[in-house]
C-alpha cells in the first residue's frame, strides 16, 4: 500500500541529463553566443559553427562503441549520450557517419548536447519515428537528409535556436554563390565556407559528387513536428529546382541565406 504522504518520483524522460556547470568548467557543452535566443535580432550577421570533430577525444571513441552496440542489437531507442561523462559530452560536436547503421532505432535522443551539426547519415535511419535534440542550442540547422526518414512523426527540438526561427528570425549563414560551386575535394570541406566537414553525395538524388560541383540552398519545411532550417547539398542546378516549397510563413523559395527578406518575427 502506497503511503500518501511520500512524493512521487518520476521517471526522467531523457536519462542522466542535468548539466553541473552550464557553459563553465565541467559543464558538458558550450556556450552559444550567434545570435540571441531570447529577442528579435533579423538584422544580425551570422555564421557556422567552425568545430570540427576531434576523432581522437575519448568521447567520440566511446560514442563509436556505443554506435556499434546499438547496431549490433538492434534497440530501438538510442540515448548515447547518456552513456557519456560530462567531460567526454562535451568532446562531440556531431555524430558519427555509422549512425546510418542504425536502421532499426526508432527514438534518437541527444537531449542537451553539444553538437553543432547533424551528418547526412541520419537519412538512412529508415525505422526513425521519432527525434530529441531537445536543448541542443548549438545545433541551428539539419541535412535535408533528414527528409528521408518516412517514419519520422515526433521531434522535440529547442526552435529558438534555429535559424529563420519564426519567433526571432534569426539570419542564415550566406552560402557559397554559383561561380564557386567547383570545390577541390568533397571529402574534405572548411566549415566555415560550407558548414559540413565533408559532402560525399546529393542530398536531392543521393548521386556521388563525381563532378565535385556543390550547390548549396537553405530551405525551411516541416519535418514531423516542427518546421526546420534545412542545408541541401545538391550536385546541379536541376536537383536545386527539384526541391518543394518552403513552410507556409517562411521563406517560400530555396535561397542563398545572407541578406534575404524573411517575414517579421512572431515575437511574444
Amino acid at each position: 500500500m502506497t503511503n500518501p504522504e511520500e512524493p512521487t518520483l518520476h521517471k526522467n524522460r531523457w536519462g542522466d541529463t542535468s548539466d553541473p556547470a552550464p557553459g563553465g568548467h565541467g559543464s558538458y557543452r558550450d556556450l552559444c553566443s550567434c545570435f540571441s535566443q531570447a529577442e528579435p535580432h533579423p538584422r544580425a550577421r551570422v555564421g557556422f559553427h567552425t568545430e570540427q570533430q576531434d576523432i581522437s577525444a575519448p568521447g567520440w571513441q566511446h560514442l563509436l562503441e556505443l554506435v556499434d552496440e546499438a547496431a549490433d542489437d538492434g534497440r530501438e531507442e538510442f540515448s548515447p549520450l547518456t552513456e557519456l561523462n560530462a567531460e567526454e559530452r562535451r568532446q562531440v560536436v556531431t555524430l558519427p557517419s555509422s549512425i546510418s547503421k542504425l536502421t532499426a532505432v526508432k527514438h534518437l535522443v541527444l537531449y542537451g548536447s553539444n553538437l553543432v551539426r547533424i551528418p547526412p547519415g541520419i537519412g538512412a535511419m529508415c525505422s526513425l519515428e521519432k527525434f530529441s535534440p531537445y536543448t541542443s542550442y548549438r545545433l541551428q540547422w539539419f541535412p535535408y537528409e533528414i527528409t528521408r526518414c518516412r517514419k519520422l512523426t515526433g521531434s522535440t527540438v529547442s526552435t529558438r535556436a534555429l535559424f529563420g526561427n519564426y519567433k526571432l528570425r534569426p539570419p542564415f549563414p550566406r552560402l557559397q554563390p554559383p561561380q564557386y560551386s567547383v570545390v577541390a575535394d568533397p571529402a574534405h570541406l572548411d566549415p566555415r565556407r560550407w558548414g559540413a566537414t565533408a559532402v560525399h553525395s546529393c542530398s536531392v538524388c543521393d548521386q556521388p559528387l563525381t563532378q565535385q560541383e556543390l550547390h548549396q540552398v537553405w530551405i525551411s519545411i516541416r519535418v514531423a513536428t516542427d518546421v526546420l532550417p534545412l542545408l541541401v547539398n545538391a550536385c546541379s542546378p536541376e536537383c536545386v529546382d527539384a526541391l518543394p516549397d518552403g513552410d507556409e510563413d517562411y521563406i517560400a523559395t530555396p535561397h542563398k541565406g545572407g541578406n534575404v527578406h524573411q517575414p517579421p518575427p512572431d515575437w511574444d
